[in-house]
């Protein structure tokens, strides 16, 4: 809120201090008038409140990220990052940094400065090329999240759909204890806001890991994040299977078949005469 009032009060006072006194009786009072309704127009510029971060493009070590802590791929990902490596030119092999980074990834639990070191090294390119794909893309997570990345599109398809994601983003909070951008204490759950993951029409939905589940409301928001609590302790706990809560399939019609309702017809219903 201070962000929205300040701009606004000073180009209001500045404005006060900066205008002419006005001449005594009816004619000071017009320019008064005058004066006054000029300032009706001056409004604050700033809307929120300014995040400034430098997360996306900054790295700096921490205890758990620093170019002293060893990387490398295991014997079964260099197996695969040798397939990854036959589908382009031996000169352009740096092209695969994208999936071997990805790979690194899944192993290490998040792109560390040592993962980006290791895939620069083994692509032979400069690793500073390495860092301007890995901080560009946000798939890439350089600081460590948690077993279940939890990632709730807040974008206005999800904001209108059903409950609507602000209830959702609510339910997270409440069940898991912390807000947008922490991890849980046991190191289960990170939570994040994203822009729009394309599942528009069973808004809303959120990402976890790979998964998208969709058609959310608080209920099984609540079950979902239960479930795979206790999957950690009990592998045989069932885990709702990933797309919408609703019960529908994809994306069909929630109130059924609506179309198609018939047997298919050729031309025999449409050229008797043939």
């Amino acid at each position: 809120m201070a962000s929205k009032i300040a701009p606004m009060v000073f180009r209001a006072a500045a404005a006060r201090c900066c205008s002419k006194p006005a001449a005594a009786g009816a004619a000071g009072a017009k320019v008064a008038g005058a004066a006054a309704a000029r300032q009706t127009q001056i409004r604050a510029l700033s809307a929120t409140v300014s995040r400034r971060s430098d997360t996306l493009n900054v790295h700096r070590n921490t205890p758990d990220n620093n170019p002293d802590i060893p990387f490398k791929f295991t014997p079964a990902n260099e197996a695969v990052i040798a397939e990854i490596l036959k589908r382009y030119p031996p000169q352009y092999k740096k092209a695969a940094v994208m999936p071997i980074l990805d790979l690194g990834q899944r192993q290490h639990g998040f792109t560390s400065i040592s993962v980006m070191n290791e895939v620069a090294r083994l692509l032979e390119m400069p690793p500073m090329r390495v860092y301007e794909v890995a901080s560009f893309y946000t798939m890439y997570n350089r600081t460590p999240v948690g077993k279940f990345f939890v990632q709730a599109c807040t974008t206005t398809p999800c904001q209108l759909g059903g409950c609507g994601s602000d209830v959702i983003v609510k339910t997270i909070q409440e069940q898991l204890g912390i807000k947008a951008g922490e991890t849980t204490a046991d190191g289960l759950f990170t939570f994040i806001e994203v822009e729009c993951l394309g599942a528009c029409v069973n808004a809303p939905m959120v990402q976890i890991n790979d998964d998208y589940y969709e058609d959310l409301t608080p209920e099984t928001t609540k079950s979902l994040l239960a479930a795979l609590k206790e999957s950690v302790n009990d592998v045989s706990k069932a885990i709702p299977a990933p797309g919408p809560l609703s019960g529908r399939q994809t994306c069909e019609n929630s109130a059924g078949q609506t179309n198609l309702l018939s047997e298919p017809w050729g031309v025999e219903t449409t050229r008797s005469d043939l």
